[in-house]
């Protein structure tokens, strides 16, 4: 059976999380392939997801140069980019079918957060409303594509962060996102590590200096410092 998506997940250092996360996906197998892509991790990620996966692949560091990596390597005619702490809807293989049926290019699932905080309803909230009106998703989002689409737009641009942004951009110039009111569940650690409120504006700054042609490598400098 031909996989008819391609699900690529970029990882390192997810031992913690990535059994379980991986686990999850299984019932999706041999509909969908899954790629995992290791980042270089140091913990044991790639022993946990080699039986977990059709393919491992090794990549340098960052995220646009692991999926571009796992990208090159599918073969079904959609692909998936899934972060290691994101767990996709119920029936999100035919959600994505059904999206694309009629000329659809590229889209992403509404976004909600793996907790019952308030707070986190009102930033998901917030979060999908800015993405439907400027058509622009986050990578937190699941984004999906047509292989053709991809490849025509060559990929994740390799900077170091904002890479999402920047292949919105790009796929908004052949068409639209198909903005899919499905959620896909993300994990909020980073929000608790360092402070709800500090995220939430560090996150609209780091934006709006990209946005305003801050250097991407400076912004990912900033980001990655104490992860």
């Amino acid at each position: 059976m031909t996989a008819s998506i391609s699900i690529v997940i970029p990882i390192y250092n997810e031992a913690a999380g990535l059994k379980a996360h991986l686990t999850g996906l299984q019932a999706l197998r041999p509909d969908c392939e899954i790629i995992a892509v290791d980042g270089g991790s140091n913990d044991s990620s790639a022993a946990i997801a080699l039986p977990l996966v059709d393919c491992l692949l090794g990549s340098p560091r960052g995220r646009a140069r692991q999926m571009n990596a796992g990208a090159a390597l599918a073969r079904a005619d959609i692909v998936l980019f899934l972060h290691a702490d994101t767990v996709l809807p119920p029936q999100a293989p035919q959600t994505i079918r059904q999206a694309l049926a009629n000329d659809g290019v590229w889209g992403r699932f509404d976004l909600g957060f793996a907790s019952a905080e308030p707070i986190f309803t009102v930033i998901a909230a917030m979060m999908n409303w800015r993405s439907r009106l400027t058509g622009i998703a986050t990578g937190d989002q699941a984004i999906f594509v047509r292989r053709t689409a991809f490849e025509a737009v060559r990929g994740f641009p390799e900077i170091q962060l904002m890479e999402d942004i920047a292949l919105s951009k790009l796929l908004k110039s052949l068409a639209p996102p198909c903005c899919l009111r499905a959620k896909v569940l993300t994990s909020a650690r980073r929000w608790r590590q360092f402070g709800v409120l500090r995220t939430v504006i560090a996150m609209w700054v780091w934006r709006w200096r990209y946005f305003c042609g801050a250097d991407p490598a400076l912004l990912a400098a900033e980001y990655y410092k104490d992860s």
